[in-house]
């Protein structure tokens, strides 16, 4: 069946692995994130085996996967939860990211209720405008949050490059230490400063990650990859899942579309260059199932486009004689992965378990 998408786990453990050695050499743990598997059990397993103990997720559909699925190790939600499901939030995790004053209420109210010490860990906004406290207003939300009961206030996290792109520097990590600093100078003890994700691993790389003692790192152990740098990661593998469809058609066909042109079935006007025809490939795979622009092509092929169930290839330059039937992999970059493995059309082939 196709699409399938094949999970490579040694090559995942190798990344682990190698990460997990390098960063707790300088005492930083790692929280492996666990949303781009959809909090697949194997997936949370190699992160454990690999040396990780804390893992983490933003949907709590996710974490109730990995508790169903077996995981007893400790699992914070690293979205804030939504009140509507603090309760679910507390009886799953161990503790959660937060920005707001009612969301710990609620979570200290469940908490109480369950007779549990639920760890909670502040966003603070760093430049980035997705979510946090802001700094001048971190003491006041600390005190606040203070004086409910059953909450372990553990610490605070920066998040960077997610919604404004933004980069991580030497300069945004002495901020964020800074306010770390402003806390534990107010009579808060912190003992996690997660600073950052698979974005903020290139300061280690460059020695500036000191006095951080935790990041949150999915996109590096999955993938290899740092999208926020658009960089490759040198030191680790990027070949640890293959996304392959069945072709379904081959032609030669004009690159010009015939007739007048109107908006796509997504809404879209699309644009062509006429480059004459070309020898072209359908897979029967779509929009439904994968980010297009999120494929990097094994094979010498080009991808043109698709619509929801067809993803349509340029052929012309492949070295092999494919026909009908013929299977084309490439590897996923982030948002397709995700997409992947949210599709139910796409079959997961996990090797090496």
């Amino acid at each position: 069946m196709y699409p399938s998408l094949h999970i490579f786990l040694d090559r995942i453990k190798e990344n682990a692995v190698k990460l997990n050695s390098t960063l707790s050499d300088d005492r930083i743990e790692i929280m492996g994130v666990t949303k781009v598997m959809s909090g697949h059990p194997y997936y949370a397993r190699v992160l454990i085996d690999s040396g990780i103990n804390v893992l983490g997720d933003s949907r709590i559909q996710n974490i109730y996967r990995l508790r169903k699925g077996g995981i007893k190790e400790k699992i914070y939600q690293i979205r804030s939860p939504m009140i509507s499901e603090s309760r679910l939030s507390v009886k799953y995790t161990d503790g959660a990211i937060i920005t707001e004053y009612d969301v710990a209420k609620s979570l200290s109210v469940h908490a109480r209720e369950m007779n549990k010490r639920y760890s909670i860990i502040v966003m603070v906004e760093m430049g980035d405008l997705r979510e946090g406290v802001l700094k001048e207003n971190i003491v006041d939300f600390f005190k606040k949050i203070s004086f409910l009961p059953n909450l372990n206030i553990e610490g605070i996290a920066m998040n960077l490059g997610c919604f404004g792109g933004i980069k991580p520097t030497s300069k945004k990590l002495k901020d964020f230490l800074d306010v770390g600093r402003i806390l534990e100078e107010n009579g808060f003890n912190l003992t996690t400063l997660s600073g950052g994700a698979t974005d903020t691993l290139i300061l280690h790389e460059q020695g500036l990650l000191g006095g951080i003692n935790q990041l949150r790192i999915g996109e590096a152990i999955a993938l290899g990859r740092d999208t926020t740098n658009d960089r490759v990661i040198g030191y680790l593998r990027q070949d640890a899942f293959i996304v392959e469809g069945e072709i379904i058609e081959i032609d030669e066909k004009p690159t010009l579309p015939e007739g007048e042109i109107g908006k796509d079935a997504y809404g879209k006007i699309p644009v062509f260059k006429d480059s004459g025809k070309i020898k072209r490939a359908i897979l029967a795979m779509g929009k439904h199932d994968v980010e297009f622009d999120a494929l990097i092509p094994i094979d010498d092929i080009r991808i043109l486009g698709g619509s929801g169930d067809h993803l349509i290839l340029d052929i012309g330059e492949i070295k092999r004689d494919l026909k009908v039937g013929d299977r084309i992999q490439f590897y996923p970059l982030y948002p397709s992965l995700l997409q992947l493995m949210e599709s139910r059309y796409v079959r997961k082939v996990f090797h090496n378990l």
